[in-house]
């Protein structure tokens, strides 16, 4: 099983490879990727860096390419492909039907995975991708059940990748429609749930106000942890109530599921987290590689340490840790 991290910046990328990651996930500046936020990801210097410190410690390298091109624009997500290629990355991670087609025809030996984004949860789509555009790994929506999961290892034709530690999303990846309802753009296109330009922050006698396109997302308190405002994790009145209505701000942390997740099959688990700081990403990293060398140094006798779940846990959204979906029994 492979531990697959996050890089939103060289400082983060050098954290997860010095720390035990077996490959890393970046993205170019701009809206080709699902973290086009201002000061992330990485100009092509930064990527040939990247290269040179992983590749020295056995760590792949992989680009994200996980958003979704408008007709008009489609030829900046070909050139991706080829920066990508031209700069020798170890596999693309693609949500489009017409980015993969290219990938595919123009470089067909660099390796090609399917993005969370691509929202694929049967066998036949995954059978699907594989017989059209040649995808080699599969990375599973976080909406899927432990036993959802199991049920689909049992059957893939490629090797499936699926969400180990951090943010959680409530809708289906590459389906959501709420950022896209407050400010018109949408996150499958715009690569950001809220992009900058319609977030505003201001203090108020009533305490921190977070705004997106100027609807009151949420409101904090003095010295209440603020985090960055997105729509399904905001708090609303409803009826007498004042509550995170759709969300709460809480990390999936799936460290116990571990033995369940070798045993089906997935072939490599992944940290979400490329917004976030060089030290989380590097704690994260050291926390789960250790978790991954116990497991498959002692199978039947896995445990986890104390100190790993309080760690984690202070690291998780509003310092709270869940297995989400894949906790649901009735599936």
């Amino acid at each position: 099983m492979k531990l697959v991290c996050p890089a939103g910046s060289l400082p983060a990328l050098t954290e997860a490879v010095n720390n035990g990651a077996d490959a890393v996930y970046l993205g170019f500046r701009d809206e080709t990727n699902a973290r086009a936020f201002p000061g992330l990801n990485f100009s092509d210097r930064d990527i040939e860096r990247a290269l040179a410190h992983a590749r020295a410690r056995g760590c792949q390298v992989y680009v994200a390419l996980n958003t979704y091109p408008t007709s008009d624009k489609l030829s900046q997500w070909y050139s991706a492909v080829d920066r990508a290629a031209d700069l020798g990355v170890d596999a693309l991670i693609i949500a489009e039907m017409a980015v993969m087609d290219y990938a595919l025809r123009k470089h067909p030996n660099i390796r090609r995975h399917l993005s969370v984004q691509g929202s694929a949860t049967t066998a036949a789509a995954l059978g699907f991708y594989r017989e059209c555009f040649g995808i080699s790994r599969a990375v599973l929506p976080r909406v899927l059940a432990i036993q959802q999961v199991e049920h689909l290892a049992e059957r893939s034709p490629v090797e499936l990748e699926v969400f180990a530690f951090g943010s959680l999303c409530i809708m289906v990846e590459g389906r959501c429609q709420l950022s896209s309802y407050v400010t018109g753009r949408s996150p499958n296109l715009a690569g950001v749930c809220s992009p900058a330009e319609f977030v505003a922050w201001e203090d108020t006698a009533e305490g921190k106000t977070a705004r997106l396109n100027g609807v009151l997302i949420d409101r904090f308190a003095d010295g209440e942890p603020a985090g960055y405002p997105v729509v399904c994790k905001g708090r609303y009145q409803v009826d007498d109530r004042t509550f995170h209505a759709l969300e709460e701000p809480t990390s999936l942390n799936t460290l116990e599921l571990l033995p369940r997740l070798a045993a089906a099959g997935v072939s490599a688990v992944k940290i979400e987290g490329r917004q976030r700081s060089a030290a989380y990403v590097g704690t994260v990293t050291r926390i789960w590689r250790a978790a991954i060398d116990r497991l498959e140094a002692s199978p039947d006798n896995f445990t986890t340490e104390d100190e790993w779940r309080r760690e984690l846990t202070r690291l998780s959204e509003g310092s709270q840790v869940t297995l989400g979906p894949y906790q649901r029994a009735w599936q």
